[in-house]
């Protein structure tokens, strides 16, 4: 199949045209990680990393039972140093891969470092398992007599979660090894294939962000062109695409089987450091709450177009009392700013750097991997946050997402490296609370019955999108796994499990035009996080209940959010949530969050 590089539409040279386009958009500086790829520091970094390992295994390996507590911080010390000097390479060179995944030089680079990378850390794979096998009495002594070496205790408690799924040190070995020609191989061959996709849409020729973004468009008829283009071209690779699920989804069953992991979803539940019982309960609550959330909006939204059913291709469509401006970049930096800084200047103060010293790179650009996304990098460095803006209202709601996605990271930075990182369902609670902010500032400014209707009802679909599209997306990767355990999958087969989720979370109001089922094709997350995607959900919620306690006036609870934010993963969620009287494992919980998005549609009801 060809990757040969399309005439794509330079979004960012468009929007800079004059006559109300969306002004300069700002590129990533990545010097503060490396100047080149071909800077001195990168050989050395890489040369230092293989060295510090090497030492590192000779060292430790065949000792942490013997070491004392003193001996045992120096070796998580020395182990946090590696981490560092290995995430800032990986980091450099995966986001100059994502800026342009077409460009032959960047991706060798990155395969090149992913290779040298890999190579020398395999001699750090003893460790978690070492750690593993020390006696809990003799673990937990060690820890209670340092209190360096007691701070790490989340980590070493996420790396014994995993014991009874750890296999032996050379097949773990072989595993690390492996790695870089397995999952990570076909995931670039996924992204590739993705962002060297071409449709044609009212003669002009697009790139798959620029395709969806026409799904919002005022314009009927081109919505439709959109939606049928998109499926004519998923259509043409669809085999491809069967391929690549299918591969993914065997290799993970056969990891899982010889790890004795009991479903194909618990190794995300013990990264994302939450219990199945609550992911079930919140899958749950929103599979029952269909009704009463995305099947209700969709009869009004239906009744809003003059429709008796909506198409696919009408689900994120304006409302015909939205006005068509775009937002220029300058407004949308003053709307997220103003927000952020309406709840705390710290917040903002946070968040400005972004904007100011090159941290955001936001055009659409030939090449460029379709999403937005914030990288933390390593703690001693900053996040990068990436884009793909086209002036739409739901943009200047993206650069909210992800901008709280970085004030976060900045803030667990401080943790250090090996306990900075966030668990997924919790990584996802500052960047639906930086989108709640900035949709709450722009409703308390709005000016008329129309423009407040058009803010709750854009937020109900950013909401639906985010709870009800997400746990149906779990929902159908479940599904995925369940069958491909069973033998290989056709297209047909996947499209099927596709349809059935669909019409069972959009509900009544929708038909579904012939080609919509192979829109499972251009889905990131089923090929890069498998299970992923109930973190969004789970975040939503979690931020419906935390603003509802914001809204009931406690003056503390600003500064506790922020320390909340700060803790980064050294803490679990039922303590952090504990302040604010918050258990995501009662199942009222969710049903508190879920709550808000229906009081929002009863609103929308009495304006109908």
């Amino acid at each position: 199949m060809s990757l040969a590089r399309h005439p794509l539409k330079d979004a960012r040279a468009e929007g800079a045209a004059p006559g109300g386009g969306l002004g300069p958009l700002p590129d990533w500086d990545l010097s503060d990680l490396y100047a080149a790829p071909d800077a001195p520091e990168v050989a050395a970094d890489l040369g230092r990393l293989e060295a510090e390992c090497a030492a590192f295994a000779a060292a430790y390996a065949g000792k942490l039972a013997g070491l004392d507590a003193a001996g045992l911080r120096e070796a998580v010390l020395a182990y946090e140093r590696i981490e560092t000097v290995a995430g800032r390479i990986m980091s450099f060179a995966g986001l100059r891969y994502y800026q342009d995944t077409l460009d032959a030089t960047r991706a060798k680079f990155l395969s090149d470092c992913q290779d040298r990378v890999t190579a020398a850390t395999t001699a750090l794979v003893f460790f978690p398992l070492e750690i593993n096998r020390i006696e809990d009495a003799a673990l937990e002594a060690r820890l209670a007599a340092d209190a360096v070496l007691g701070r790490y205790r989340p980590v070493i408690e996420r790396m014994r979660a995993l014991r009874p799924h750890q296999l032996s040190d050379e097949l773990e070995r072989f595993l690390h090894d492996r790695s870089t020609v397995g999952a990570s191989a076909w995931n670039k061959l996924f992204d590739e294939t993705m962002a060297g996709l071409a449709f044609e849409v009212g003669g002009e020729v697009l790139n798959l962000e620029s395709t969806l973004n026409c799904l919002t468009d005022h314009d009927r008829s081109r919505r439709e062109a959109a939606a049928r283009e998109l499926a004519r071209v998923f259509g043409l690779h669809l085999k491809l695409f069967a391929r690549i699920h299918n591969t993914l989804a065997k290799e993970k069953e056969i990891e899982d089987r010889w790890r004795k992991m009991p479903t194909p979803m618990h190794a995300r539940h013990l990264a994302n450091q939450v219990e199945p019982e609550v992911v079930e309960a919140l899958r749950n609550a929103v599979v029952a709450a269909y009704p009463r959330l995305s099947h209700r909006y969709y009869a009004l939204k239906a009744r809003w177009l003059g429709l008796e059913q909506l198409e696919v291709w009408d689900r994120n469509a304006p409302l015909p009392i939205e006005t068509e401006r775009l937002v220029p970049w300058a407004e949308a930096r003053d709307i997220v700013m103003e927000a952020y800084a309406g709840f705390s200047p710290r917040m903002a103060e946070l968040a400005a750097p972004f904007f100011e010293k090159g941290w955001i790179d936001a055009g659409v650009k030939p090449g460029k991997a379709p999403g937005a996304f914030a990288h933390p990098t390593v703690a001693e460095a900053h996040p990068y946050v990436m884009l793909n803006y086209l002036g739409k209202p739901r943009d200047v709601m993206t650069l909210a997402h992800e901008l709280g996605h970085g004030v976060h990271q900045r803030l667990a930075a401080a943790q250090g490296e090996l306990l900075s990182a966030t668990p997924l369902t919790l990584a996802e609670t500052a960047s639906v609370f930086g989108e709640m902010l900035t949709f709450r500032s722009l409703l308390a400014r709005a000016a008329t019955p129309t423009e407040r209707k058009v803010l709750l009802a854009g937020k109900v679909e950013d909401m639906i999108n985010t709870v009800v599209r997400q746990i149906a997306f779990y929902d159908f990767e479940v599904k995925l796994h369940a069958a491909r355990a069973k033998g290989e999958l056709t297209p047909d087969d996947i499209g099927r499990l596709w349809m059935e989720v669909q019409t069972a979370s959009l509900g009544p109001a929708f038909r579904f035009m012939p080609g919509y089922e192979t829109f499972w094709a251009y889905i990131p997350h089923f090929v890069h996080s498998p299970f992923y995607v109930y973190a969004y959900a789970f975040g939503d919620g979690l931020v419906n209940a935390l603003y509802a306690v914001y809204e009931e006036g406690d003056p503390g609870f600003r500064d506790r959010y922020l320390e909340m934010l700060a803790a980064g993963g050294s803490r679990h969620h039922r303590e952090l949530l504990a302040p604010f009287g918050l258990d995501a494992a009662d199942p009222a919980f969710w049903d508190r969050g879920l709550a808000m998005i229906a009081g929002m549609i009863d609103e929308l009801e009495t304006m109908d």
